[in-house]
């Protein structure tokens, strides 16, 4: 469906009003659950879905030959450069622009527009963002926890940071009637490439944890938090220990 510029902007601005009016407390005082209760919910049907659907769906992925499944996360991460770029600007993070910029223009002409990856082997690696960080490199706070369907673990902030980025994804511009179609096939592709990767890690985590609820919001929001104070400091940024673990319950 094709959403028209004023629609749009429409769209942009009164997510923004909506963040701002976020409440909960500063990202470093703990957590604000008063969902909880329907967020577990939540979290029970996600796990169901995964039992059922997401978990043999990435052991049959694993089938497919290591390059095309190489080919599709490639692709995938190729059209969420343009998402960080933008936001690496919002942020005034004009090096990781920069970077992030190079790192499409080498992929899309020496890698056959993404198909193949030569840019990470060029020191060029995808430095992702979004615009929940940008909202939290900008001092709105992140508001409850919420736990979405499909989706995983967020927060109100991140919820407004989704919508914004698809409003704002210059892909939505190029192809608008294509976008939707796009946008849910690279998603795909990433979750099972997540999946299927981590497969006995993630199953420990989500099965084995006495509360894998708890354990998931922990997770996402320590993850969120540290990317958000990286990001409010310019240089060398530490390591940080959640990072893959994040990506575990629910690939983005």
């Amino acid at each position: 469906m094709r959403l028209a510029w004023p629609a749009r902007w429409v769209v942009v601005v009164a997510a923004v009003l909506l963040a701002g009016c976020a409440r909960g407390p500063d990202v470093a005082q703990g957590l604000n659950d008063p969902y909880e209760e329907r967020n577990r919910r939540v979290h029970e049907a996600n796990l169901k879905l995964d039992r059922a659907f997401l978990k043999p769906v990435a052991e049959g992925y694993t089938q497919l030959p290591q390059p095309v499944r190489r080919t599709l996360g490639n692709v995938a991460g190729f059209l969420a450069l343009p998402r960080s770029i933008v936001n690496d600007v919002l942020q005034l993070r004009l090096d990781d622009a920069a970077h992030n910029s190079m790192r499409l223009l080498v992929n899309a002409t020496f890698g056959l527009g993404g198909l193949l990856d030569p840019a990470t082997e060029m020191g060029l690696e995808h430095r992702a963002t979004d615009f929940g960080v940008t909202l939290g490199v900008w001092g709105v706070p992140e508001g409850n926890f919420v736990m979405h369907p499909l989706i995983g673990p967020s927060t109100e902030r991140d919820t407004v940071g989704m919508v914004v980025d698809l409003a704002l994804d210059p892909l939505a511009w190029a192809v608008p009637d294509e976008y939707p179609y796009i946008v849910l096939g690279a998603k795909a592709a990433a979750a099972l490439g997540q999946r299927s990767a981590y497969g006995e890690t993630v199953d420990a985590f989500l099965y084995g944890s006495a509360d894998s609820y708890a354990q998931a919001r922990l997770i996402y929001l320590e993850n969120r938090r540290f990317e958000i104070r990286g990001r409010k400091v310019l240089g060398e940024e530490e390591q940080d220990p959640y990072a893959e673990l994040f990506e575990l319950p629910y690939a983005e």
